[in-house]
């Protein structure tokens, strides 16, 4: 059987799974200081781990009896790269309403 891949997107789909990547984006943590963040218990820790790190975005590395989780944060790239190209819808709207707002002051809206 075919171990489970998941990508980026499916990786930062959870809002759990955003809060451990902002976590680790602040220092190194072992499961137990990661568990400590959340009202879950740790096998539900463990498993949003597993999806973090399928998606190379977690590195655990063995520490003594401890495994240390870092964050991997290069494959957010994509999602960067996907967002960038949707920005540029959102500059235009935002350049159009500064035009209605700057352009509209004598229509009598107060």
């Amino acid at each position: 059987m075919l171990a489970e891949k998941h990508d980026v997107f499916q990786a930062i789909a959870d809002p759990t799974r955003r809060e451990v990547l902002y976590l680790l984006s602040n220092k190194e943590l072992t499961i137990s200081e990661i568990t400590s963040h959340f009202p879950i218990s740790r096998t539900a820790v463990t498993k949003h781990l597993k999806v973090l790190s399928d998606a190379s975005l977690i590195n655990g590395k063995k520490v003594g009896r401890k495994r240390i989780y870092q964050l991997q944060p290069e494959p957010l790239t994509e999602v960067k790269q996907w967002l960038s190209y949707y920005e540029r819808f959102w500059n235009n709207k935002l350049s159009i309403l500064k035009h209605v707002v700057e352009n509209d002051h004598g229509s009598g809206l107060k």
